[in-house]
């Protein structure tokens, strides 16, 4: 029997709310100091859900076959951070977690309001913050109000602005240190090497899932389906997985995976480590969302305790 660990974006920025090292004081013993370094997109309990995984990893990882970890990689400026989008009248950036979409007028990008219940449109506008970004370019060639036109008609997520993440060679889109130990600590052990899967530097479209951007750049060929991780993924009798946030890049990452499954009956084979994953805070209902929709077609609970033991 095959089994496989999926670990969906353990950057530091999800999972690390404030960085310390230890330091020896000469009075004071061994102590902790922070080092300045905060998530700037910490998911509330992710530090534990980390730890959970890395204990496991520790009692039973022998009994993982292979083991496969997507991380988050961003520019700057993005179409998914705040430092892309303004508010038309004021010129002010807009707010991390910022909804966005296009008015039901079809003529103006505003913000929206999120609940469990659906989107609701506001009538306070929003434009880019380079003005020929709005119309011009990107993934759809008719800019940020073409790109939420396709998003729409996918059925995809809205848009949301979100902070300034994982960004490229920064300690923010590092990998978790007391994860990425356990992990070298597996490989070293097991003699095997860590699958890792990079997502999210093309600027002109989100990319949630580690399987496929949210909008596809046909000139980029990272942005589109991943068919070969679907199918050493297929191999396996069991998926383990967790990581963060489980409302937004693991439920559309093992969202993407069940649909490009060849058989759906392989659904059965997901079991998602619930200690292992958590929610940006105030979008609980997303991620609830898709255990529901999983679980009904065919996913498995476990947690990092029972699991393999």
């Amino acid at each position: 029997m095959k089994v496989f660990l999926v670990i969906v974006d353990p950057n530091n920025d999800f999972v690390c709310k404030r960085e310390m090292v230890k330091y020896n004081h000469p009075q004071h013993g061994v102590i902790e100091v922070p080092t300045g370094n905060e998530g700037s997109l910490y998911v509330a309990g992710a530090e534990q859900n980390a730890d959970n995984l890395v204990a496991m990893l520790d009692a039973r990882g022998d009994k993982f076959d292979d083991i496969f970890v997507t991380l988050d990689a961003h520019h700057d400026m993005d179409q998914a951070h705040v430092t892309w989008w303004k508010d038309k009248e004021t010129g002010a950036l807009v707010d991390p977690f910022t909804c966005i979409g296009i008015h039901p007028d079809r003529r103006r990008v505003v913000q929206f309001l999120l609940d469990a219940a659906g989107a609701h449109p506001t009538e306070r506008e929003l434009t880019t913050t380079i003005p020929s970004y709005m119309y011009q370019g990107g993934v759809t060639s008719k800019g940020s109000f073409g790109y939420l036109e396709v998003l729409e008609a996918r059925g995809r997520y809205r848009h949301f602005a979100w902070p300034v993440h994982c960004r490229i060679g920064q300690w923010g889109g590092a990998m978790y240190a007391p994860l990425g130990k356990a992990l070298s600590r597996w490989a070293v052990r097991n003699l095997a090497v860590v699958n890792y899967v990079t997502k999210g530097s093309n600027i002109y479209t989100e990319h949630y899932s580690a399987v496929e951007a949210e909008v596809p750049d046909p000139q980029d060929e990272s942005t589109q389906v991943h068919r070969r991780l679907v199918q050493a993924l297929e191999v396996a009798d069991i998926i383990a997985f967790g990581g963060w946030a489980r409302s937004h890049c693991v439920a559309e990452t093992f969202r993407s995976i069940a649909k490009l499954f060849s058989n759906p009956k392989y659904i059965e084979k997901l079991v998602m480590l619930e200690d292992a994953t958590a929610d940006v805070t105030g979008l609980e209902f997303m991620g609830e969302a898709f255990v529901k929709e999983m679980v009904a077609k065919g996913m498995k609970i476990s947690n990092t305790r029972d699991f393999l033991a």
